[in-house]
C-alpha cells in the first residue's frame, strides 16, 4: 500500500505498523490484505462484492478490522459485509471508509453491513468516516447497518464522521430480542457545504429489550444535516434517543422524532436540542488566552468527544 493508503488507515482504523488479529483491508475496490485467527474466519462472497465474516461461539477479547480505503479519483465501490457473532462471543469490531480524492470526479464507497448477534453475545463496533484531498471531486460516503440482535445480548456502535466528507446518507436499522440491549453513540461534523443525513429505525421485539440513540453533531458554514431516529416498542421495554447540535454560521439542521409505543409497558424517551455555542463559553477561554476561533475549536472537540 502507499503512503496516502497507510496514512487514510490510521484515521479510519488507528492502524499502524503490523497488523495483528483478524483483518481485511479493501482498497480501491480490491482486497489488500487478509488474516483470520482460530475463532475468526473472513471468507470472500461468490455472488456479491464482500465478505462473510465468522466469530466462533464463546470467542473472547479478540478483534477485527474491516477498513476500506479509496484513493482512485472517480472510483464508486459497493460492498456487502455479513458478520455471523457466535453464542456469548465477546469481540470487538473495527471498520470505516476513507476517501483522498485529488481528482475531478466523484469517488464514493457504500458499505452495507448485517450483523447476526447470538445470544448473550457482546460486540463493540467502531465506524470512521474520513476525508481528504484537493480535488474537484466529490467524497461520498452511503453506509447501511442492520442488527439483529438474539435474547441477551449486548451491541455498542460508534458511529464517527467528522472530516472531509462531502456528502453521506447513514442508514440504520436494528431489531432486538428479548434483554437484547443496544447503545449507540454517533458523533458528525460537516462544514462548509456538506450534506449529512442520519437515519435510525430501531425495533424493539423482546420484553427487557432496550436501546439508546445519541448523536452529538456540529454543523457549519452552509452545510446540511438531518437526523432522524424512530424508536418501536413492542413488548414491555425502554428506548431513548437523544439529539444534540451546534449550529454556526448559516448551516440547517433537522431533527426528526419518532416514538411508536404498541405496548403499555413500552417507555420511551425523546430529546433534543439544537443552538449556537454559549457566549460565556467562549468569553472564559479566551480569559484564558485563547483566541475567538481556538476557543470554538476546544468546545467543538469536548462536545463530539
Amino acid at each position: 500500500m502507499d503512503q496516502i493508503q497507510k496514512k487514510i488507515l490510521e484515521e479510519v482504523a488507528d492502524l499502524h505498523g503490523v497488523l495483528e488479529g483478524a483483518y481485511n483491508i479493501r482498497a480501491n475496490g480490491v482486497s489488500a490484505a487478509r488474516n483470520t485467527t482460530a475463532n475468526i474466519d473472513i471468507v470472500t462472497k461468490t455472488d456479491k462484492p464482500g465478505i462473510d465474516i465468522i466469530i466462533k461461539p464463546g470467542t473472547k477479547n479478540e478483534s477485527v478490522h474491516i477498513p476500506v480505503v479509496l484513493s482512485e479519483s472517480g472510483l464508486k465501490d459497493v460492498v456487502y459485509n455479513d458478520f455471523y457473532v457466535g453464542e456469548g462471543a465477546d469481540v470487538t469490531i473495527v471498520a470505516g471508509c476513507g476517501i483522498s480524492n485529488c481528482g475531478d470526479q466523484d469517488s464514493q464507497h457504500d458499505g452495507i453491513h448485517v450483523f447476526h448477534v447470538g445470544k448473550n453475545a457482546k460486540v463493540k463496533y467502531v465506524e470512521k468516516h474520513y476525508g481528504e484531498g484537493d480535488g474537484k471531486g466529490a467524497r461520498i460516503l452511503n453506509p447501511v447497518t442492520e442488527v439483529y440482535q438474539e435474547a441477551g445480548s449486548y451491541v455498542e456502535m460508534e458511529m464517527v464522521q467528522i472530516k472531509g466528507v462531502d456528502s453521506t446518507v447513514r442508514t440504520n436499522i436494528a431489531e432486538l430480542a428479548e434483554g437484547a440491549t443496544l447503545a449507540i453513540h454517533e458523533a458528525l461534523m460537516t462544514h462548509g457545504s456538506q450534506k449529512a443525513t442520519s437515519d435510525y429505525k430501531v425495533t424493539l421485539n423482546g420484553d427487557g429489550a432496550s436501546a439508546d440513540v445519541v448523536s452529538r453533531s456540529v454543523a457549519k458554514d452552509d452545510s446540511e444535516q438531518i437526523f432522524a431516529v424512530s424508536i418501536e416498542g413492542n413488548t414491555p421495554c425502554s428506548g431513548h434517543a437523544a439529539c444534540d447540535a451546534i449550529i454556526m454560521g448559516n448551516a440547517h439542521v433537522v431533527a426528526i422524532p419518532k416514538l411508536d409505543a404498541k405496548n403499555v409497558d413500552a417507555a420511551l424517551i425523546h430529546e433534543a436540542a439544537i443552538g449556537k455555542i454559549a457566549g460565556n463559553q467562549l468569553i472564559k477561554l479566551m480569559s484564558l488566552g485563547l483566541t475567538e476561533e481556538e476557543a470554538e475549536e476546544q468546545i467543538i472537540a469536548g462536545f463530539l468527544r
